[in-house]
């Protein structure tokens, strides 16, 4: 039997609402027939966004989006996205498919769906291909309140006041599609390019700096050392994925081994949350610059008859057991993390919602998100967890440490055996409302189990709960059977004066609201 204590009279942290960002990038149909289907589209629309999408997000209490990338960032030049359409120079998107965009969604599009959507907005600079000239003025045109030529050019394109924008990352992934800079040399840009993002309005500019891709830990002490008194946070990318391209795998259609190397992979954000965060720790001991997690999701082969730049993928149980790894783990490292974004949030890669013409579906990643949703703004209990590990045999998964440099040679990228993983993932909060919400992911796709769980220092008196699990591992909503997948509520409690006792079923996520005593 495993065993779970949360300390309910130990309280942690606040876990930041921003731990369950977004992320909208230029690439494959997330924007342009996702978000964007243009004020004249026959599918209902709020100034050319999408209207169904929109209700669809806003029932996930959607904190932050962060846009226009991902690498197009470092491409994008801000002023082509502005004033009338038929004036807006169109571009080829070198990064996702070379398609021709007429940047008909740019600056005034994204800040209205974020009001539409009641989010916040976080900007993704360039400094790849772009200037801090270029940097200073975006920021200036959208932020400032006063009078100047750039706030008369924003108010002649239909916004006179200034919009509230706290969250601005300097560059994207400069170690790779962002410049293939070194640290030192990106540290020194960093420097730069943030003296000039000024703080325009009564909201402070938090200031991202571009982060370690996943082992590389050369690359936040570097950036802490150089950087870390001019920052507000340093990003950190991590995709669950196995192999390269053709050999990531399927979204569906897949075995236990295949499972079992993704729910390995998603086990390894503990560790990197963990090593970087004690790096941070050493140039940053009282923990003002927070970890932003602001590209994490999982990446397989897109789906057959689809452009291979468009990184198109379908979404299944097993995605929604790794978003509540990925979501527990946040939440329990709330001390560090301040904020982390889905890669993406429609039609690529790990999205919440898939469009087809007129007809969308909701996949069991966005009934993740639902289910999780209450940790938003909550108090962190921190949990002790005891529980039987879980294994395939002969299974080999990427190396997380940085890959082997050699010059003139792609990256040397070595493989090691998948080492078991716990069989429970698990986190708690307290909410403003009294109650305990706690998070249960089981990710053995065979056994179910029963977990006691302890409320250290409190009774329980009624549970509510929430479980998303299926016959088949591969289990997915399409256009034809949107709801396959769907939470139901959860029965399996049983409750006496010290223990909650949980029947957890195989490959599930469990939510449980707890009103104690």
């Amino acid at each position: 039997m495993a065993t779970l204590t949360v300390n309910v009279n130990q309280p942690g942290p606040r876990i930041s609402r921003h731990i369950y960002g977004h992320f909208a990038e230029h690439l494959g149909r997330c924007i342009y027939d996702g978000i964007w289907v243009g004020k004249d589209s026959p599918i209902p629309n709020v100034r050319g966004i999408r209207s169904d999408i929109v209700e669809a997000l806003r029932e996930l209490d959607i904190p932050v989006l962060r846009w226009p990338g991902g690498c197009f960032a470092d491409e994008y030049h801000w002023r082509d996205g502005i004033g009338p359409y038929d004036q807006r120079p169109s571009m080829v998107n070198t990064h996702w498919g070379r398609v021709t965009e007429n940047n008909h969604f740019g600056t005034h599009e994204f800040m209205d769906l974020c009001e539409q959507l009641a989010c916040e907005p976080y900007i993704c600079g360039n400094v790849g291909s772009g200037t801090v000239h270029e940097m200073q003025q975006w920021v200036e045109y959208i932020t400032f309140p006063g009078e100047s030529p750039l706030t008369a050019l924003r108010t002649a394109n239909g916004q006179a006041e200034a919009w509230t924008l706290k969250y601005w990352g300097i560059g994207n992934e400069n170690w790779g599609c962002g410049g293939r800079m070194r640290p030192e040399y990106y540290a020194d840009l960093y420097r730069q390019f943030s003296t000039y993002v000024r703080s325009f309005g009564q909201e402070p500019i938090y200031r991202i700096a571009c982060g370690p891709n996943s082992g590389n830990y050369h690359w936040t002490e570097v950036l802490m050392r150089e950087a870390g008194p001019m920052m507000s946070g340093l990003s950190l990318h991590y995709y669950t994925r196995v192999g390269a391209p053709p050999d990531r795998g399927a979204a569906t259609g897949f075995g236990e081994r295949d499972w079992f190397a993704i729910i390995n992979r998603a086990f390894v954000i503990e560790e990197l949350l963990a090593k970087h965060g004690a790096i941070m720790d050493r140039y940053d001991p009282n923990k003002h610059v927070g970890l932003i997690v602001d590209e994490w999701g999982t990446w397989y082969e897109v789906e057959p008859g689809t452009n291979p730049g468009f990184l198109y993928q379908q979404n299944s149980l097993r995605d929604a057991v790794v978003a509540a790894i990925h979501l527990n783990a946040f939440n329990n490292h709330a001390d560090r993390v301040h904020m982390a974004n889905i890669a993406q949030t429609v039609n690529v890669l790990q999205a919440m919602v898939l469009t087809q013409g007129e007809r969308m579906v909701l996949t069991p990643t966005y009934h993740v998100f639902r289910m999780l949703k209450g940790h938003q703004g909550a108090i962190l209990l921190p949990t002790q967890l005891t529980c039987d590990s879980y294994a395939f045999e002969g299974v080999q998964v990427p190396d997380t440490t940085p890959p082997v440099m050699r010059v003139g040679e792609p990256p040397l990228r070595t493989t090691v055996a998948a080492e078991p993983v716990p069989q429970i993932s698990a986190s708690a909060s307290l909410g403003a409302d009294g109650r305990i919400l706690l998070s249960l992911a089981n990710v053995d796709p065979h056994r179910s189990l029963r977990l006691r769980c302890e409320l250290a220092g409190r009774q329980p008196v009624e549970v509510q709960g929430e479980v998303l699990t299926a016959e088949q591992m591969d289990a997915h909503n399409d256009f034809d059977a949107p709801n396959a997948l769907a939470p139901v509520p959860f029965a399996g409690v049983t409750l006496d004066e010290r223990y909650m006792d949980v029947a957890l079923p195989a490959k599930s996520v469990v939510t449980l609201r707890v009103t104690c005593a």
